[in-house]
């Protein structure tokens, strides 16, 4: 099993940026293909990005495309979520997961089996 712990998220003001990150502990954290989520009051979560294990395929959801850019540092057991260009619309909590055993997942594969969650952390985007 994996552990994930969130941190990064907190009050900016639209057109400000974030840097969001998941902090891994427990397995080998380039065996896991990583992504992040997140979930606004009252609504369904939705998937925002996934980089697979080598950090060599990353795909994005189309509403945060050429704002937010996904990465992690192995070494350091670490995944981040670069958030520029915030609007309102972006504020949820944002979640980590992570995918054991797969070099990449797609969004639904984070609900199945050997999938892991982290708790969130708030990101809120007002002036």
């Amino acid at each position: 099993q994996v552990q994930l712990v969130e941190s990064g998220g907190g009050l900016v003001q639209p057109g400000g940026s974030l840097r969001l990150s998941c902090a891994a502990s427990g397995r080998t954290f380039s065996r896991y293909a990583m992504g992040w989520f997140r979930q606004a009051p009252g609504k369904e979560r939705e998937f925002v990005a996934a980089i697979s294990w080598s950090a060599s395929t990353t795909y994005y959801a189309d509403s945060v495309k050429g704002r937010f850019t996904i990465s992690r540092d192995n070494a350091k057991n670490t995944l981040y979520l670069q958030m520029n260009s915030l609007k309102a619309e972006d504020t949820a909590v944002y979640i980590c997961a992570a995918k054991f055993g797969t070099a990449y997942a797609r969004p639904r594969d984070f609900y199945s089996e050997n999938s892991y969650w982290g708790q969130g952390t708030q990101v809120t985007v007002s002036s």
